[in-house]
């Protein structure tokens, strides 16, 4: 499928250039969904401000447990390649874990931590139903304190954002990201 806004092209030395090699670790090129941010500069703008990949409240393996869920369960194969390839080896996902946050669940063996199943649980729960049960409360609560708990659930909105734009702009995947068919079962 095409992409339905190309990115834009644009030279390194220019001030967009400079802003999308900010957002990049040394010379790694920027990304195609900042290629396309950059398209609307404000909103490129708007999304370097309100990213959640700064070190917050949450462990970096907590948010890419949360991350990779959630792109995965929207679909977007995209954002969920780029998060595989930049930070599942960093976090010490397994291969088991990665295909169980793409196509598993919870209860599947490779999860023993009780703290991670439960993000694996809160993140279904709150994009199936918009909703935090009673009963998974309680046992969040037993995890994660407050800031935790707003940072998970602005994590799930963020990257539910995120997913929309990559599936609804069909963004070309990355050639170095893994695709989904690599964790089938």
């Amino acid at each position: 499928m095409q992409p339905r806004i190309h990115p834009l092209e644009v030279a390194p030395d220019t001030e967009i250039g400079e802003e999308l090699a900010k957002m990049m670790p040394p010379g790694i090129p920027p990304l195609y969904l900042f290629k396309t941010f950059a398209v609307n500069p404000r909103i490129m703008r708007k999304f370097q401000g309100g990213n959640l990949l700064d070190r917050g409240s949450l462990t970096l393996r907590q948010r890419e447990i949360v991350i990779d869920r959630v792109t995965a369960q929207c679909g977007s194969e995209y954002e969920w390649g780029v998060h595989v390839a930049f930070f599942a080896e960093k976090v010490k996902l397994s291969q088991a874990q990665i295909q169980s946050l793409t196509f598993g669940d919870a209860s599947d063996a490779v999860w023993e931590d009780e703290s991670e199943k439960i993000l694996i649980q809160l993140t279904d729960e709150t994009l199936a139903t918009k909703q935090i049960s009673e009963e998974l409360w309680a046992k969040v609560k037993q995890h994660f304190s407050d800031e935790q708990v707003l940072e998970l659930l602005a994590l799930i909105g963020y990257y539910h954002t995120i997913s929309l734009i990559t599936n609804g702009l069909r963004i070309e995947l990355e050639k170095f990201a893994p695709r989904f068919a690599n964790y089938k079962r």
